[in-house]
């Protein structure tokens, strides 16, 4: 397998995104709230004339809230659907080759985890686990729709 991973941090978890996925790395400077939304979309922003759906990657994977109100976070642009999408991460840290395919994870993750997990695989830096994007956008309230 040659597929290229986004090595990224989720709530203090390394783990990889398929690079493929991503349009590209910003910091986003505002964000505006967006009233009856779902819980983990933390709002909208805008780049180069574009309207970005902002998902709150912590509280998609149940874990809490990310601080948003400091200013500036750092965000993987990623389009779905048609759709644009800005994650917010706590670190985008590099890019890397996967060196095997997914395989499923023997070890309890917890719900939020299990939901967005493709499986691990291994890396030059060691295993990562595989976000699958969609289920991270959906959000919990997906599984339960």
């Amino acid at each position: 397998m040659n597929e290229l991973l986004l090595v990224v941090t989720i709530a203090g978890e390394r783990v990889a995104l398929p690079a493929a996925a991503v349009e590209s790395v910003v910091e986003l400077d505002t964000l505006i709230p967006v009233p009856r939304a779902a819980p983990h979309v933390a709002g909208l922003s805008a780049l180069r004339s574009r309207v970005l759906t902002v998902i709150d990657c912590m509280r998609s994977i149940d874990l809490g809230t990310t601080e948003c109100s400091s200013g500036i976070r750092e965000a993987v642009v990623v389009e779905l659907d048609g759709h644009h999408y800005a994650l917010i991460v706590d670190l985008v840290e590099d890019v890397v080759e996967a060196l095997s395919e997914p395989v499923a994870v023997r070890a309890a993750m917890g719900p939020g985890w299990e939901r967005i997990s493709e499986g691990m695989v291994e890396t030059e830096s060691g295993p990562l686990l595989v976000v699958d994007v969609a289920a991270l956008i959906g959000g919990v309230e997906a599984k339960a729709a």
